[in-house]
């Protein structure tokens, strides 16, 4: 008798297990169907960036550090607002799709194009007179002066984040970001060997390195365009639409509180790299601190894709108003990053020391970098994790609230414990680095426990109300510009 009951016993735990294998292996399947092309997107983009920085560095130590400079301060500012403000975009499309309400998704991606393209309009003179506020605020003449004639480069460059950020977010709603990481990879595939042409063959220097750059982003965008005018998201994408400048304030106020939640996170590296331009080798400290900064964000983009993924997933689901799903979806979630990285900080530490000559031949620059390798082995594992409970904010429409969380543990936490162990102690630009992880410590630990606290049920009626608001019948639409195939 007693055996019999052992032998029921077991069968039902292995069931257990099974079918708990089963939901997490199905779960990880719905993740990597948005985070796998949206990894391929991010990387590629980010690292035709990273590309063009080591061209600039093998022209000039000086263009290196103020191409640095541009693209730590100026560009991540901009894409930080465009990027925080894309992400109401992330909500509504998330948990429209998971309402059934498709049809509302290409209204919401016209709303954002005006909100973000008007945005970075008021936001131009950042480049136009970059030269003035580097000076302004102190950076090295020489460098400042590199920094604004690189500024006026990027302009052409900046205006596809008004609509590669949004389109990425809307297909990935709908798990239909493949196309946009084949478009990206073969974005990349180009930008190299055209770099190369206006770099080295046709001798045009910065210039060169900049129109290679601004040539293969925009590249992605029209690709973008084909795909969705071309009747691939016939559900979604209705044609353009008078519908789409309705209710604006509403999604300017969600745009508001979602772009300075990002924000505040993007802006965090690039104070700290303000921070280390007034080091005494300021030259060095901000050409080793922006590499490592490249290394830490290329793997960042991992974590912003589980970001894309935890805001669909979560947002998909409370859309449906399942509570159930939401809750395992985030311990899938955040099991993953964890596992990856797991994986980049062993990566790291392993080859720390040989990253620097990737972008510089400068031995004193690498040694800096050498320096900074186990920090950066750090603040790698700590960022595979605070990214996903942002995404479950974002998911929720909770961004106000981390926001807040933010604000505290960067600026009042972060970056004056890094600006005091920079400048009272011998570390200088370990100091700085050393405020930084504290800072995402803390945020992280914020983050975990506002995911642990919510009340979900009240997230699903929240999810309901939002969607109520914004929602058109699509028999009632306001008569279409344009219609799609």
């Amino acid at each position: 008798m007693d055996d019999g009951i052992e032998t029921q016993l077991l069968r039902y735990e292995e069931e257990v297990e099974g079918n708990m294998k089963r939901r997490i292996w199905d779960e990880s399947k719905k993740v990597w169907r948005v985070a796998l092309p949206s990894v391929i997107s991010r990387l590629c983009a980010f690292g035709t960036i990273v590309a063009t920085q080591s061209f600039v560095g093998h022209i000039s130590d000086v263009d290196l550090a103020g191409y640095a400079l541009v693209q730590t301060l100026s560009v991540r500012f901009v894409n930080g607002i465009l990027l925080g403000m894309s992400s109401a975009t992330e909500t509504l499309c998330g948990q429209a799709y998971g309402a059934g309400q498709s049809h509302m998704m290409g209204i919401y991606l016209q709303r954002s194009w005006i909100v973000d393209f008007i945005s970075l309009t008021v936001l131009l003179p950042i480049f136009i007179f970059g030269t003035q506020i580097f000076k302004l605020i102190g950076e090295e003449e020489s460098i400042a002066n590199s920094g604004g004639y690189i500024s006026l480069w990027f302009i052409p460059f900046v205006y596809n984040f008004v609509f590669s950020l949004t389109i990425q977010m809307y297909l990935q709603a709908q798990s239909k970001n493949m196309i946009i990481a084949w478009i990206s990879a073969l974005q990349f595939a180009i930008h190299i060997p055209l770099s190369m042409l206006f770099v080295y063959k046709l001798n045009m220097g910065i210039p060169g390195a900049m129109i290679a750059l601004s040539m293969s982003s925009w590249l992605v965008v029209i690709g973008e365009f084909i795909y969705i005018f071309g009747g691939w998201c016939p559900h979604s994408w209705k044609g353009f639409s008078i519908a789409a400048f309705k209710d604006l304030l509403s999604v300017v106020k969600l745009s508001i509180s979602s772009g300075v939640m990002v924000c505040l996170e993007l802006w965090y590296n690039a104070v700290l790299v303000l921070l280390a331009g007034y080091m005494a080798d300021a030259e060095v400290a901000i050409s080793a601190f922006s590499i490592c900064l490249n290394v830490n964000v290329w793997e960042f983009m991992i974590s912003l894709s589980l970001l894309g993924a935890a805001c669909v997933r979560v947002a998909n689901e409370l859309g449906r108003g399942n509570v159930k799903a939401v809750k395992f979806s985030i311990k899938v979630l955040l099991g993953t990053s964890v596992v990856i990285g797991v994986f980049f900080f062993v990566l790291c530490l392993v080859f720390g020391k040989n990253l620097a000559y990737l972008f510089t031949d400068d031995d004193k620059v690498a040694n800096a970098v050498s320096d900074l390798s186990l920090l950066l082995s750090f603040s790698i594992l700590l960022n595979s994790i605070s990214p996903v409970l942002s995404g479950v904010a974002i998911g929720a429409g909770m961004q106000g609230v981390v926001a807040i969380v933010n604000l505290v543990c960067f600026y009042l936490i972060g970056v004056p414990l890094g600006a005091l162990l920079g400048y009272l102690t011998a570390l200088e630009v370990k100091g700085i680095w050393i405020g930084m992880i504290c800072g995402v410590l803390v945020q992280t630990f914020a983050l975990l426990y506002i995911t642990w606290r919510t009340n979900w049920d009240d997230q699903v009626k929240k999810a309901s109300e939002r969607l109520n608001r914004f929602y058109l019948n699509p028999n009632e639409h306001p008569k279409q510009i344009t219609n799609g195939k």
